[in-house]
């Protein structure tokens, strides 16, 4: 059976009963894709939901969203640490079991075609369905925010949809679609809520400026943790794994008189990312389930709020929902 995961990320982490009502809807319309996680934010105001199952069920429950979004939510009254442009303002596809990157990307056309033409949402595409090479990465696409909108379609046309200004595109935003391969967001916690601490970390560590390989990362506020964070995403955890990543955010901290205090993992990982970083503290002999603790409590990520392995691993989450 082909699987493929959608982890789609929408401009809203405040409102508990908006985000039931947006998976009421999306599990109404499909059924059959399945919600294996759902990760908010509130400082971020933002929420990562992770779904799974056969590639054509995925792509209707991600178009759900999209008009769920479309309904529901207002860019013109969204704030949060956050970067984003739009209501669904990221939504990746990823093949997990007997498919290609090139037949995710094939459904991520079909969705961006369809949130074109029936929501009339402008859509970017990004990754492995960039039109060009600046546009597969996020960041570039995003720069300037939603903020930035009404010039950027002007600047830089959507790949599909308006572009042009208009009440609908304004409470909407763009979205940006695309297939990529596995991707962890990883953030770690500083002892200061000086923000301008965890952005020069973050300066020093990402790939474009010389740091770590596949790695971006950015510094933020996060007032319910009253801590400045630096925020990860590594794009191919096999070049820069997690453990890696914690270290070298540590020794940075340690130089300006900080250190970190914990770390916390957005949405699901695959479990060899965390057996990486098991092997990476644990001597060679370890059995893999006490590699899996030893990753959890040596990042820290039971420190910032509760972490339970079985829900938080991709591998698990698929075998306890679709299997």
């Amino acid at each position: 059976m082909k699987i493929m995961e959608a982890v789609p990320n929408i401009s809203e982490g405040r409102h508990p009963e908006i985000r039931k009502e947006i998976i009421r809807r999306v599990r109404l319309c499909a059924p059959q894709a399945k919600l294996l996680h759902v990760d908010s934010n509130a400082d971020a105001n933002r929420t990562v939901l992770t779904l799974a199952g056969a590639p054509e069920a995925v792509r209707r429950a991600a178009f759900a969203l999209l008009q769920a979004c479309a309904d529901i939510l207002d860019m013109r009254t969204q704030h949060g640490a956050h970067p984003r442009l739009g209501a669904v303002d990221v939504c990746p596809f990823v093949p997990v079991r007997e498919m290609t990157l090139a037949e995710a990307a094939h459904e991520a056309r079909l969705l961006g075609e369809e949130a074109a033409q029936k929501l009339h949402i402008p859509v970017y595409f990004y990754e492995a369905n960039a039109a060009t090479a600046e546009r597969k990465n996020l960041a570039f696409i995003r720069r300037g925010q939603y903020e930035s909108l009404p010039q950027k379609l002007l600047d830089f046309p959507p790949d599909l949809g308006p572009r042009s200004w208009s009440e609908q595109v304004a409470r909407t935003g763009a979205s940006v679609i695309g297939a990529r391969n596995f991707l962890i967001a990883f953030n770690i916690s500083l002892n200061t809520q000086d923000v301008s601490a965890a952005q020069e970390i973050a300066a020093v560590l990402r790939e474009k400026n010389g740091g770590l390989p596949a790695v971006k990362a950015i510094g933020w506020l996060m007032p319910g943790y009253r801590a400045a964070q630096v925020s990860f995403n590594l794009t191919d955890y096999h070049r820069t794994g997690l453990a890696a990543v914690f270290e070298a955010c540590r020794r940075e901290a340690q130089k300006r008189g900080l250190d970190t205090t914990g770390s916390e993992l957005i949405g699901l990982a695959p479990e060899e990312a965390l057996l990486q970083a098991g092997r990476f503290y644990a001597p060679a002999e370890t059995s893999a389930p006490a590699l899996l603790e030893t990753a959890a409590a040596q990042l820290g990520l039971n420190k910032i709020r509760p972490f339970n392995l079985r829900e938080r691993i991709l591998e698990y989450r698929l075998q306890d929902v679709l299997e």
